[in-house]
Formats: C-alpha cells, structure tokens, sequence
C-alpha cells in the first residue's frame, strides 16, 4: 500500500467506537511496510512524544508523567509489541512544550529496537532537567510536533502524536484547527488527558471535562484513542497501555481488560466549546 493510499483511509476512517481502534490494529498487518528511501531508515511508527510542561503541571505530575512513558517504553508490553511490527522498531523523540512560541527537544529521534535501546532512552529522560514555563499551547505543540517528521531521516509506516497535558489550549492558533492539518497529512493524534488535579486548582485552563475536550478537539486520524488519567497510580497503566497500542501490529490479548479507559475519536460535534480554553483566559485577563 503505498502511502498516499494509506492518508486516503486516514481520512475516509473515523472509529465510532472501540471496534476501530481493533479494527485499525488488526488491520495493519495488511499494510505492506515500507521500504526505505533516500538513505532513510525503515521503522514500524514514527512517534512524537508531546508533553504539557506549563505552569500547570506541578512538580509531582511532571514526575509522573515523565517516570510513566520511561517505565512503559521499557515494560515487557511495549517490548512484545515492537516485535509484533514488520519492522520490529520505531523512531521516537520526545518534546516539550508550554506557549505557542516554547517548544525544546528533550530526546531526539532515537530507535528503540529493544531492551538495551529502550534502556538507554528511559535513562536519557531519567536523566534531564525539569522546567516549567507560562501558557498552554496544544496547537503550538501539534504544530512543532508535525515539522519533527520531515526530514527526520525516517521513514515510517504510520507517524502519531502522542499529547499529554492537564490543560486546555489557551494560545496559539485554535487547537482544531492545527489537528485537523495533521489529521491531512496523514498523522494519528493520540492523547493522555491528566485528571488528577481538582479542576478549580486555580489555572485558567482547567476545566473538569478534559477528557471529552481531548475526545472532541485534540485527537485525530485513523484510529485515534484517548486515556484520561483520573488517578496518580493508573498513569504508568495507562501510558503502557497508549504505547502499546500505538506500536502494536495487533492489540495483545487482555490489552482492553482492567480499569483504563480507551476512548477512540468520534465523528460528532463537540460536547465542550474547542475555545474553552481561549475564552476562559480571555474573561480573565481580557486578551
């Protein structure tokens, strides 16, 4: 299949329940690998790691959040599932972001193609710095996410950004509008909503149905899925469970079973305002 057909049922396939996300999953299998080109090298997924690292996000989530994707990138799961691709290996980077103008690169793209690999990146982010900086831009943070695939030295079957934040877009660009511009160019926008903090916390972009904001305005494209975390000890579940599903050729047995919630994107009008976020600092601050 090549990969202008591939963009195609990107866009024609919008899971209306959990049988896409399967669906999508099994399916794969179906789709012939591809081949590399120009010297790049040939991986299952090219994959963004996106994490929230505005004010917001206190020390402890930033913890979490960080000691969640190092301990499921390592976990037997993850590993059994990069064996299940044609390639047997994905290129992954991880990044943060805050304002639509305050993105860095905390991992470069990097292969895992297993155990030692997967080691050295857990290390890698065990290892660095933590910082927090001002606003919550989804948008800024798809946006520098999407220019991370070109030219990357990759070729992957599929690329997917993986968002996690506990916030809503407040500046930037409206976040549907940088989605639905991945979601074209045949990227999968996956999301990790963080729910673990009272909304009335006191930020400006808390809302307490985050979880349906991510469903309706962050994530999108063939088999796109959400995993609201609303518990401190469902994270390292959770975040195995997402990578899991994002590199697996077919979900593993029992991968739905147990307490986490898998929430695929959903072809309907929002439930919330894709502008809370907007609006909200905007009532406050007046700009």
């Amino acid at each position: 299949m090549t990969r202008r057909t591939f963009i195609s049922l990107r866009r024609r396939i919008l899971s209306g329940g959990l049988a896409g996300v399967l669906a999508l999953a099994a399916g794969s299998a179906l789709l012939t690998p591809s081949s590399a080109k120009d010297g790049a090298v040939a991986v299952d997924v090219e994959l963004v790691l996106a994490v929230d690292v505005s004010y917001s996000m206190d020390p402890d989530e930033q913890r979490i959040q960080r000691d969640g994707y190092a301990q499921a990138l390592t976990s037997p799961q993850f590993l059994n599932a990069l064996k299940s691709g044609a390639h047997g290996k994905i290129a992954v980077i991880y990044l943060q972001w805050a304002s639509s103008l305050d993105q860095d690169v905390l991992l470069p793209w990097t292969v895992i193609d297993g155990p030692q690999t997967a080691q050295a990146v857990a290390d890698k982010l065990a290892e660095a710095p933590y910082r927090r900086a001002q606003r919550t831009s989804i948008s800024g943070a798809i946006d520098f996410a999407m220019k991370q695939f070109a030219d990357n030295g990759f070729n992957g079957d599929r690329q997917v950004i993986d968002v996690s934040g506990d916030g809503t877009n407040n500046n930037g660009r409206p976040v549907t509008a940088a989605r639905d511009e991945a979601v074209q160019q045949g990227i999968t926008i996956n999301g990790l909503p963080l729910l673990i903090r009272p909304s009335s916390y006191g930020y400006f972009n808390d809302i307490a149905n985050l979880d349906e904001y991510y469903e309706d305005c962050v994530i999108g494209g063939v088999g796109a899925f959400s995993i609201p975390i609303k518990d401190r000890s469902n994270f390292i579940e959770a975040t195995r469970t997402k990578l899991v599903l994002e590199v697996a050729a077919a979900p593993p047995p029992g991968i739905f079973d147990g307490k986490i919630a898998i929430v695929p994107a959903q072809a309907r009008e929002p439930r919330v305002s894709c502008l809370v976020g907007e609006n909200m600092w905007r009532n406050r601050w007046g700009n």
